[in-house]
């Protein structure tokens, strides 16, 4: 029988442990296809739900996606936007596409998929209420009854508990939307218009919470109902624990590397709604072939899995053509989808045939012709047939045999049309609110990410069977370092825009004018267009005329903006555009490409436009020379040369070679006292510094691995203390203090306009060293106050400062008063 079938995009989400990057095409060992054909049997699934990347618990994860073989989804309502970052100065939704992708990187170790919703991480919160509030409850939960109605688990599990012991407003709130969910996806009255787009109601056997046991907070208890999960794969060669470890220690951005266990391990299990498991997590599914009216292909995999030879996979494929010929017949819903991909990624595996499709530059740009290779090997012993490839849109009729081990390549040219949507994430197409993104396709909520902007399809015959192969379109590269590289494929416009700086001090005294530099860097030949630089507010447009330019590919142009004290003259944001006419055609431009790039997960592009941010508040500033020792997710630098100073970045040599006293001040970034371990050695040469006049800030750090306890002059102790509410009213505790007049005068206003949070980890301020004076009080709703966030005292001649006040938040974001107190923590003691 000859069956044209299609192999669809979820062929990525089944259970195969894969590289870390896994970009590259992928090759299947007989251990890997093995695995495949015991998934094949097994007709069930369970969705895990949580609120942040790092949440879902990866040994469960590997235990049911590798063990049990059931189809295993991890559901995080967030993208750990509003967390810290140890690898580099990323914040915010940045922050949010680092996490995606560590998550996934997770998911191709443990054998999880992964899908979100568009709740935004704004921060930390202390209660669930305040969480849903700001996210919005029914559109948040909407997202989960939806995935709940594509994937249709059998078991759903969370990770917290609804009240305080989740530890976290967001941990509690997600699992309040579990549960809600639950019961919702099930009501047809509940969110009908998800009908008409393909789904129906579900309701889920049962919702379980997977107590724990970690942070001093013990929630399991031996009546519960429990399973060993620590068991061992002979056929990976690893242990669930082993597997998690790696799957988990994918979170670098957190710092969340940990150590294998090896052994007996129990998860802990208690009912929220539906029938309480008494024997196994799947009590009451029938989770084989039965389920789907087709007990027989039961036995028919067995002889499949019995016959296997692992020295010979090729020798499977007669049996799995006519599997997948019964199980073509079958239409029945997701199921049908799932095993059939499954089926699809045998057949390919077994008969050793190998594919990519790549282009050799990392990007396209609307409008131009490219050429894409397609390259196939075929390893098996039995010859394979192609009939024909498409490249996007484009059929190319193309009959070829493809000889054991003999590689083939075509190189087909591809017009990217002039329409064809930017390379942006789905959920950063449009503007977000404080609490969730904005999506416009509901097909797309859900999705870990972006479908692939480009695909070659190739249809091979081989035996009594026709099938189709689906692959993205690669860019394929080699680093002299990390070897063959694949990334995903970006299209993008014919002209990048960039512009410095991000914020503009126009009222800073003693008066500092940045440059205003237009950076232009075109992804295609542009020659003999005149160029506009357009910069607008509202209510007022100014034109700079650049006259005809001719511009290379790929290379960066600069012009200067003259400062126009007229247009910079206020509190403002303008953005930034630039228009070329060729000819009768006009086309503007007004995004910058962001490139993220960290090894263990693939390259991150993201748009973003280009505009400034005008501070017309009066700044004061003393001192010019600041010394920096950079901290954990750290954009502080760049700020602190916006305000006209001299920034110099230490490294550990800097700083014990002496000549300190050149600086002004001298900063410690966020969490330097977690991340730089050499800080215990420089912390005389830093006291002696201050003792000689100097002025040494520190910004906040985790109050667990501090390389060292002393901190600064006197002691005092860091703690867990945090004000979320950005908004929260600020007393002056010591309101003489030169802190608050010196340059600047302070007052409450300086705290408006907050962003996520006023500050975390406190110090404590209960017993504080009489040598420091703790300057500000504040206090989230219902709670007593808080005086820990900032503590100022006198050394020598100089000023020690340690702060948890969330600058390193504030500042990037322009926030005025967050300007003009830090300008005041560094200017020098004053004459007494």
């Amino acid at each position: 029988m000859m069956i044209l079938r299609r192999l669809l995009p979820t062929i990525a989400a089944i259970s195969v442990i894969t590289s870390t990057s896994a970009q590259a095409p992928r090759s299947y060992s007989s251990a890997d296809i093995l695995q495949l054909m015991q998934q094949l049997k097994v007709v069930g699934s369970v969705l895990y739900i949580a609120a942040h990347p790092d949440d879902e618990n990866t040994r469960l994860l590997a235990y049911l996606a590798r063990e049990r073989k059931v189809r295993t989804a991890y559901m995080s309502l967030t993208r750990g936007d509003g967390g810290q970052n140890l690898l580099g100065d990323e914040q915010g939704i940045e922050l949010g596409l680092i996490r995606t992708q560590e998550l996934l990187a997770a998911r191709r170790i443990d054998g999880a998929e992964q899908f979100f919703s568009r709740a935004y991480d704004f921060g930390f919160c202390k209660s669930a209420q305040e969480a849903l509030k700001i996210w919005g409850e029914d559109s948040i939960l909407a997202d989960v009854v939806w995935v709940i109605r594509k994937f249709q688990p059998d078991v759903i599990i969370t990770r917290f508990p609804e009240d305080r012991r989740a530890g976290h407003g967001h941990h509690a709130a997600s699992a309040i939307l579990a549960r809600e969910a639950f019961t919702a996806a099930a009501d047809p009255n509940r969110f009908p218009e998800q009908f008409a787009l393909g789904v129906k109601p579900w309701q889920a056997k049962r919702i379980l919470w997977n107590t724990f046991n970690f942070g001093g907070n013990n929630t399991t208890s031996e009546d519960q109902f429990k399973i060993d999960v620590g068991t061992y794969n002979a056929l990976l060669g690893k242990s669930y624990g082993e597997i998690a470890a790696e799957s988990r220690s994918q979170h670098k951005s957190q710092g969340f590397g940990v150590a294998a266990s090896r052994g007996r391990s129990f998860e802990y299990f208690q009912t929220v709604g539906g029938d309480a498991p008494k024997n196994d997590l799947l009590d009451g599914v029938t989770a084989d072939w039965s389920r789907l009216g087709a007990p027989e292909i039961n036995a028919a995999i067995d002889s499949v899995i019995n016959s296997f030879d692992p020295l010979h996979p090729s020798a499977s494929m007669p049996a799995l053509e006519r599997l997948t010929g019964r199980v073509a017949e079958l239409h029945t819903g997701i199921w049908w989808n799932y095993k059939l991909d499954q089926l699809h990624l045998l057949e390919n595996a077994c008969s050793g045939l190998w594919t990519e499709a790549f282009v050799t530059r990392p990007y396209l740009v609307r409008g131009e012709t490219a050429p894409v290779t397609v390259s196939m090997v075929n390893r098996g012993p039995e010859p394979i047939t192609v009939t024909h490839i498409m490249v996007g849109t484009i059929d190319t009729a193309i009959t070829a045999t493809l000889s054991p081990n003999i590689p083939v390549s075509f190189t087909i040219p591809f017009h990217v049309w002039e329409g064809e949507p930017l390379s942006q994430p789905y959920w950063l197409r449009r503007e977000k609110t404080e609490g969730r993104f904005s999506v416009e396709d509901q097909h797309d909520i859900g999705k870990p990410q972006n479908d692939p902007p480009l695909s070659a399809f190739i249809w091979v015959a081989q035996g009594g069977d026709d099938r189709r192969v689906a692959l993205p379109v690669m860019y394929r590269h080699t680093d002299p370092v990390r070897g063959e590289l694949y990334q995903p494929l970006e299209i993008v416009p014919a002209l990048l825009v960039y512009f410095t700086p991000g914020t503009i001090l126009s009222n800073l005294q003693p008066v500092f004018r940045p440059t205003l530099k237009l950076t232009v860097v075109p992804t295609t030949d542009i020659h003999g267009a005149s160029m506009t630089v357009r910069l607008a507010k509202p209510g007022q447009v100014m034109e700079i005329d650049k006259g005809t330019v001719d511009l290379e590919r790929d290379k960066s142009y600069q012009y200067e903006i003259p400062y126009n004290e007229k247009f910079i003259d206020r509190d403002s944001v303008f953005d930034v555009s630039v228009q070329l006419k060729e000819g009768d055609h006009v086309a503007g431009y007004s995004a910058g490409l962001k490139e993220i790039d960290y090894p263990h997960i693939p390259f991150i592009h993201y748009f973003h436009g280009t505009s400034t941010k005008v501070i017309g508040e009066r700044v004061n500033v003393k001192g010019k020379h600041i010394g920096y020792i950079v901290g954990a997710g750290d954009k502080m630098p760049g700020c602190l040369e916006e305000m006209g100073y001299d920034v110099t970045i230490l490294h550990e040599a800097d700083l014990l070679d002496g000549g300190l006293g050149r600086f002004d001040a001298i900063i410690t970034g966020v969490r330097a006292f977690n991340t730089q371990p050499w800080l215990r050695n420089v912390m005389p040469g830093l006291m002696d510094y201050v003792k000689a006049g100097g002025v040494l800030l520190e910004q906040y750090n985790n109050l667990n691995g501090l390389v060292t306890p002393a901190l600064g002059p006197y002691a005092f102790h860091v703690g867990g203390g945090r004000v979320t509410d950005e908004a929260a009213d600020v007393s002056f505790l010591e309101p003489g203090n030169a802190a608050f007049h010196y340059p600047n005068e302070i007052t409450p206003k300086d705290f408006d306009g907050w962003i996520q949070e006023r500050g975390l980890y406190y110090v404590d301020a209960d017993g504080l060293d009489p040598h420091y004076k703790a300057l500000l009080g504040m206090h989230d709703p219902g709670e007593a106050i808080q005086k820990g966030s900032l503590i100022v005292g006198a050394y020598g001649k100089g000023k020690f400062v340690y702060t948890s006040l969330a600058f390193f938040r504030q500042l990037p974001a322009g926030v005025p008063g967050a300007y003009r107190l830090f300008a005041n923590l560094l200017a020098p003691p004053p004459v007494q």
